[in-house]
């Protein structure tokens, strides 16, 4: 009777334990320094002379905050092409111009430091120049990365986010040149887009590169990790801060996971807390110990299986850290509703397994999962995030 006793306080005062521990870290997750202030990419755009190729845009810095005034004393682009060669004899020039409101812009384009207050924004003018010969051709994509400084009560962080913008967009594919391939009982078709980014509009480049071949009976899927970079679910290593937990149970995780980088695991504690993470890992334990796999996994949600750590990802999101889609149930119930055919968020590798995200209501799954069995879309950058599989009557 004293030993069932004993077994009984031990268990109690290990669960209490515990539940405090859980508590412990959520509290200390929730009171990490951060900075209120959210940084978005507005009006870029492209301008092409013989030889010269001008890009402009404006990032606007807004603070939510009711109370909090946060300083930005320090902000700078470093613009970065991409191109399908050699980029010798191409220059670039990159002017940053402060767009304060209530303040005079200096003519040296100088950023003075600038306090954000409550509830209020500030932005800057962006432009970049690129001049060669033969830049058509040449070039691919710009990346820009914002390098920036949020200066308040919670100290002095460097912040970084990078903006995509493409320079050559393939033509739309059209039904007289449409290359098919034969599935099972259906036929599957890759469609080649742009390096898909944040100004992007999802329902816009659905349109515009399959929107010719769709027919009746037509289902469109888009792969889920460009689903997210056009969401904006990416994010530099930098701008993550692992936490003990984060370093000590990446160990774990076999070393080909997105998980198995404090940075990568970290990225899902942001997501979903720490307590759900330990839990997670905890009764995964257990569940691997009953030869029950995956079950860290299913505990975590649907995003620990979703990360792509670096290089997860196609150039130059190889660099970041790129997360699921945001409410991919949403998106394709709207897509499907503005296109009028069938429309899914899959994800897929060439190990041959197949994951449906979300599909529209109406779209064969079965049918979709002997589809892209066969990775139809590619695995390495064959840029072609979209696939239409048609039903063989």
């Amino acid at each position: 009777m004293e030993l069932l006793q004993l077994t009984f306080t031990f268990f109690a005062l290990s669960l209490a334990g515990l539940g405090l521990l859980l508590l412990w870290l959520e509290a200390r997750h929730r009171l990490e320094p951060s900075s209120p202030l959210k940084l978005k990419f507005e009006a870029w755009s492209v301008s092409i002379t013989p030889g010269r190729y001008c890009v402009e845009g404006f990032v606007t810095i807004n603070n939510p905050h009711g109370q909090m005034e946060v300083f930005v004393p320090e902000l700078r682009a470093k613009p970065r092409l991409l191109a399908s060669e050699s980029l010798k004899n191409i220059t670039l020039t990159t002017r940053v111009e402060p767009r304060h409101p209530d303040e005079e812009s200096r003519a040296d384009d100088y950023w003075f430091a600038y306090i954000v207050k409550g509830h209020k924004s500030t932005q800057a003018k962006i432009s970049i120049w690129i001049e060669g010969e033969q830049l058509e051709q040449r070039l691919d994509s710009l990346w820009v990365d914002i390098h920036w400084v949020n200066y308040g009560p919670f100290g002095r962080l460097k912040k970084r986010e990078g903006l995509l913008v493409p320079l050559k967009h393939p033509a739309p594919v059209q039904p007289q040149d449409a290359k098919w391939r034969e599935g099972d009982h259906c036929y599957v078709l890759a469609v080649p887009t742009h390096l898909l980014g944040v100004l992007d509009n999802v329902e816009t480049i659905l349109r515009h590169y399959a929107g010719a071949v769709l027919q009746p009976g037509d289902i469109l899927t888009i792969a889920e990790s460009p689903l997210a970079v056009m969401q904006g679910r990416y994010q530099h290593p930098s701008e993550i801060v692992p936490s003990a937990l984060a370093r000590t149970l990446c160990r774990v995780f076999h070393p080909t996971s997105s998980l198995a980088t404090a940075c990568g695991l970290q990225s899902l504690i942001n997501s979903v807390g720490p307590a759900r993470v330990l839990m997670a890992w905890l009764l995964g334990a257990l569940l691997k110990l009953a030869a029950i796999k995956g079950g860290f996994y299913r505990l975590a949600g649907p995003q620990a299986r979703l990360i792509d750590d670096v290089t997860g990802s196609t150039p130059p999101y190889d660099q970041t850290i790129v997360m699921g889609p945001e409410d991919p149930e949403k998106v394709v119930q709207l897509m499907a509703a503005a296109l009028g055919h069938g429309v899914a968020v899959v994800d897929v590798n060439d190990l041959g397994r197949v994951k449906i995200l979300a599909a529209s209501r109406g779209c064969d799954l079965k049918l979709l999962e002997r589809a892209l069995k066969p990775n139809p879309a590619g695995n390495a950058n064959e840029r072609t995030p979209l696939v239409v599989v048609r039903p063989r009557s």
